[in-house]
């Protein structure tokens, strides 16, 4: 996805009533890419409804449940995939691993997008694919889409290949090695970057935001791999400006940090300010945490 001539990858966001979002043909984050866009996404950690209703009305562009390292199972997965519907952002779930069941189920659910942890090697993606698409569509994914034929409309079925994106997460040195013939399995949508497995793979400290060398070439090979087998470019960063200067790289989903940091940054610079500290012992957005 190349910017657009002259404008900003960050030009507005995903704007109208969320719930023309459903009975439509196409991930709406397919038409902002389009676009040259970048899309900002929200990670939640936190088992609540109630908070992923409240960050999913913040204005980002997707909100992704985190099922692996977030302490969220399946019954909260759901509520919070409900809470997410009701605003504009498109939804979305990390899965705790590449298994069949659990991505199934939350596609099911109404997640639009399948963020994957650890995919390694081809047959691994080309797994993840099988299990996120129908037969139609040359998958393996059992039919069953209780909520989501609600949550988008009668023909999810039919259009869910141009409705559930797909995306693999690029986090260890065997993957990085791998990353360009991953990149070509038919049906991947993305590649997601987890910087602290990655940057623990290379044998650097766990760390989102990195200016070490070795990362900042780990993280241009997998944008370009991602670019040259036309699929979109994601990244985890633990702050906005980091985030930001990713988008303008090239990124097209950037992840800014998660619920319970940005929760603890923003009542940690209260108290800061209601005590008239200095605020040099605020709390991080996460630099040195996983995802």
């Amino acid at each position: 996805m190349v910017a657009g001539r002259g404008r900003s990858r960050y030009v507005g966001g995903l704007t109208g009533s969320r719930k023309s979002v459903g009975r439509v043909k196409e991930n709406p984050l397919r038409a902002l890419w389009r676009e040259g866009r970048t899309a900002v996404n929200a990670w939640l950690t936190i088992p609540s409804g109630h908070s992923a209703e409240v960050m999913a009305n913040q204005g980002w562009d997707s909100v992704t449940v985190d099922t692996q390292h977030g302490l969220i199972h399946f019954d909260t997965a759901l509520e919070c995939l409900r809470a997410i519907s009701t605003t504009n952002a498109v939804p979305m779930a990390r899965v705790p691993w590449n298994e069949p069941g659990i991505i199934m189920k939350l596609l099911d659910s109404g997640a639009l997008g399948i963020i994957c942890p650890m995919i390694n090697t081809p047959d691994e993606a080309a797994e993840l694919v099988s299990y996120c698409r129908f037969a139609h569509d040359g998958g393996a994914r059992s039919f069953g889409p209780t909520r989501a034929l609600m949550s988008v409309g009668p023909d999810y079925v039919k259009d869910s290949k141009n409705l559930v994106l797909v995306i693999g997460m690029i986090e260890t040195q065997q993957a990085l090695e791998n990353v360009e013939s991953i990149a070509a399995t038919p049906g991947l949508d993305g590649l997601y970057i987890g910087p602290g497995d990655l940057s623990l793979s290379l044998g650097l400290t766990p760390h989102q935001d990195s200016r070490e060398p070795i990362m900042v070439e780990a993280q241009e090979r997998i944008l370009a791999a991602a670019k040259s087998n036309g699929l979109i470019a994601g990244i985890h960063n633990a702050s906005g400006p980091y985030a930001r200067e990713m988008g303008e790289k090239g990124f097209d989903l950037v992840t800014v940090s998660n619920d319970t940091r940005l929760l603890a940054a923003a009542a940690k610079a209260a108290i800061t300010a209601a005590r008239g500290e200095d605020g040099s012992n605020a709390a991080d957005t996460g630099s040195r945490g996983g995802y």
